[in-house]
């Protein structure tokens, strides 16, 4: 079974482990400290062409300290959980702290932010799985694929990974959480190939609960579907039409915004949408919330990376920008408050407009279903997009052939301000959950 056993027992140690840290900061002179405490246990399978690729045990554990000296941090972290390990972290984090320059943002989040109430978010599912029972899964999606259809060549393999992990954050505002997580997976990729097309796709499953997770069939059945689809793609010519973003692929757009409207974006002054807050960025009908309280969410948590409360706040509203991402380094950058998002965004969700993927299709009537993007042109600062893509051509909101060696480009802003509709199709296998998104019009550079 991949869990860590006697996990409350740990959980005891670790206080005991924050406690003695944070009180021996104090002693050295520190005016404040903090510290992390994490350990994890996990299995990875990987086999290709019906033969074990890869098994690996995982277990790792690891502590992080942070001392102030005034404004002067110092950090250090060890794989060592031994006192004299501890101590000799501790010393080097305060070694660190004496020499750097003070910088009057530096600090822990302000006492008033720390979360005080612990809802049950359900998060700790562990599987009992052994090494042989994760072979078989994955041998079972894979042979599943090649065995769906003689077009099915060859394989990229399968995998099946399994982690459990348990973290304690501390800090000298008598502040100290714990948290228990579970997060599994199994995947599979294989190669189709008719003539002289050849195509590779993939599916995946992923949950903190093991009897969430699809079937090894369902998940070699879709990877080896998706490859067959691919067969004879080709390129088009150079034009303007709509863009229709599969679910998996809308995550991205939305990611997009999250680090333009990041802290760290905004005090460097390199977002395309600075000083955005109360800007109609987007089309009034655009919804987009954070939501860390979702039972067994992949990014559900009561409190950040600084011990400051989650909650739930609206990021677009009626198309306009509501908030930003902030830590509390950010936070007083910008002379702004945290919003609990030191360790990044929690789940997101963005609301569909009351339809369907197939009517999504039907309103685009002619364009481009993208399902993978290749590259990565982004410019963060201009807003600026252009990335390769492959997909679907679709007239009269029916698919009409494959399409591949093309690039899609637009800027970010007149995308956002561009979209015309969400499908209720949404893809929850991340912290970003959303359906498809269609955009009025794109370039698309091809031949």
């Amino acid at each position: 079974m991949i869990e860590l056993e006697n996990r409350f027992d740990i959980a005891t140690e670790f206080q005991a482990m924050a406690e003695h840290v944070l009180e021996a900061a104090k002693a050295k002179g520190a005016t404040a400290a903090e510290v992390d405490i994490d350990k994890s246990t996990g299995l990875s399978v990987e086999v290709r062409m019906g033969k074990v690729d890869k098994l690996q045990y995982h277990r790792d554990q690891g502590v992080n300290l942070t001392v102030y000296f005034g404004h002067r941090k110092g950090f250090a972290s060890s794989g060592d959980f031994s006192r004299q390990a501890l101590d000799d972290t501790l010393d080097a984090a305060c070694r660190i702290a004496r020499y750097t320059s003070e910088d009057e943002y530096n600090g822990l989040a302000d006492p008033e932010h720390m979360a005080t109430d612990f809802p049950k978010l359900d998060l700790y599912h562990p599987w009992e799985l052994d090494a042989e029972m994760a072979i078989e899964m994955a041998l079972q999606a894979e042979t599943v694929a090649r065995e769906h259809d003689t077009r099915i060549t060859n394989s990229e393999g399968a995998g099946v990974d399994s982690h459990a992990g348990l973290s304690l954050y501390a800090n000298s505002h008598d502040f100290m959480g714990v948290r228990h997580s579970t997060r599994h997976s199994l995947s599979c990729a294989v190669v189709a190939q008719e003539g002289d097309s050849m195509q590779r796709d993939y599916w995946y499953t992923v949950s903190r609960v093991p009897g969430h997770l699809d079937s090894a069939d369902t998940v070699g059945a879709e990877a080896a579907q998706r490859a067959l689809r691919r067969l004879h793609a080709r390129s088009l010519s150079t034009r303007e039409a709509p863009v229709l973003f599969a679910p998996s692929m809308a995550r991205g757009l939305v990611g997009h915004l999250v680090g333009a409207i990041s802290g760290g974006s905004q005090y460097r002054k390199a977002s395309f949408l600075l000083n955005s807050i109360g800007q109609q960025a987007f089309p009034e009908f655009v919804h987009l919330y954070e939501d860390p309280f979702i039972r067994q969410g992949l990014g559900s948590r009561f409190y950040d990376s600084e011990g400051v409360a989650t909650r739930q706040r609206d990021i677009v509203k009626d198309g306009v920008i509501q908030g930003y991402f902030l830590g509390s380094y950010s936070a007083r950058k910008l002379g702004m408050q945290t919003t609990g998002n030191a360790s990044g965004a929690s789940n997101l969700l963005l609301a569909d407009t009351g339809v369907g993927f197939v009517g999504l299709l039907q309103q685009m009537g002619t364009g481009l279903l993208v399902t993978e993007l290749i590259g990565h042109g982004i410019n963060g600062i201009t807003g600026d997009y252009s990335r390769g893509a492959v997909g679907y051509w679709i007239e009269d909101g029916m698919i009409l052939h494959p399409v591949e060696e093309v690039t899609i480009a637009g800027n970010l802003k007149d995308m956002f301000k561009g979209i015309v509709g969400v499908a209720d199709d949404v893809d929850e296998r991340g912290n970003i959950r959303t359906g498809s998104i269609l955009i009025d019009k794109m370039t698309i550079a091809g031949q």
